[in-house]
């Protein structure tokens, strides 16, 4: 299988990758919400016309322009008519932290751990299979893909995590895995690495993705999986700690809200 799909911008291929399933409309304002709130899609940055979005997504032009009608309504996008107008996105990076952690609030830790173990076995495998296929060139790509990461940032540690997990699936050279690879990056990606806000956690992340990069450089192909599982599994206990942060404040404010009417 050709490795220049991984080599495109992987965030543009998650985003505008084209969807399956009914409800189409309220599928493609998911996307292009989790595309917005976990930094993908920056403030400022303008989306494909109507037409360009129905045909990447594979929607009808009057799904795309319903979704972004919601996306108007929620403040995520704004349209400019004119020459140089557009649809653009409109980033509130506190309703963006809120509208994840009603999110995460809303799963149970079963849901969330089920949620971990489908990204884990399909990034798992993917690791897995290309440590006993990667070339020299393919290694070397990975590397310069850890290498440009941008860990400033939540948004672009985001960015670093999808291209690179993306590249791998490329390098196993099995067209399921990328796709599979691609559906779960825009479906799980946003919530499983809301860690990612933590310096921390971005720096972990990049010591996964050297770790995974040894392996397969020397064609290890137990320890890439387990490299590549324990940086998913990090991410879970991190989100299951954050649940139970988030319910804390929230019991914390019902409490002083039942003082102040008493």
């Amino acid at each position: 299988m050709p490795h220049a799909a991984g080599r495109i911008d992987a965030t543009r291929a998650v985003v505008f990758a084209p969807l399956d399933g009914a409800g189409r409309a309220e599928l493609v304002e998911q996307r292009l919400t989790d595309a917005i709130v976990s930094g993908v899609l920056h403030d400022g940055e303008r989306l494909p016309s109507e037409s360009d979005l129905s045909s990447r997504l594979g929607v009808a032009l009057v799904t795309a322009r319903d979704a972004l009608e919601t996306l108007r309504d929620k403040g995520l996008v704004t349209t400019r008519r004119g020459r140089d107008g557009g649809s653009f996105v409109t980033f509130d990076s506190e309703a963006a932290t809120r509208l994840l952690a009603r999110r995460l609030r809303d799963r149970s830790r079963i849901q969330l751990r089920d949620l971990a173990l489908h990204v884990a076995a399909i990034a798992g495998t993917a690791a897995e299979t290309a440590a006993g296929r990667a070339s020299d060139d393919d290694v070397a790509n990975l590397e310069r893909i850890a290498g440009s990461a941008d860990l400033e940032t939540a948004g672009g540690a985001r960015r670093a995590v999808g291209r690179f997990q993306l590249e791998i699936a490329a390098i196993s050279q099995s067209p399921r895995l990328v796709r599979e690879e691609i559906r779960l990056q825009s479906e799980a990606g946003p919530l499983l690495w809301m860690c990612l806000r933590d310096q921390e956690h971005r720096d972990r992340s990049a010591l996964a993705r050297t770790r995974v990069i040894h392996a397969v450089r020397r064609n290890e192909s137990d320890a890439a999986r387990a490299a590549t599982i324990a940086h998913i599994d990090g991410a879970f206990e991190w989100l299951i700690d954050e649940r139970a942060r988030i319910e804390a404040r929230e019991d914390e404010a019902s409490a002083v809200s039942v003082r102040e009417e008493t």
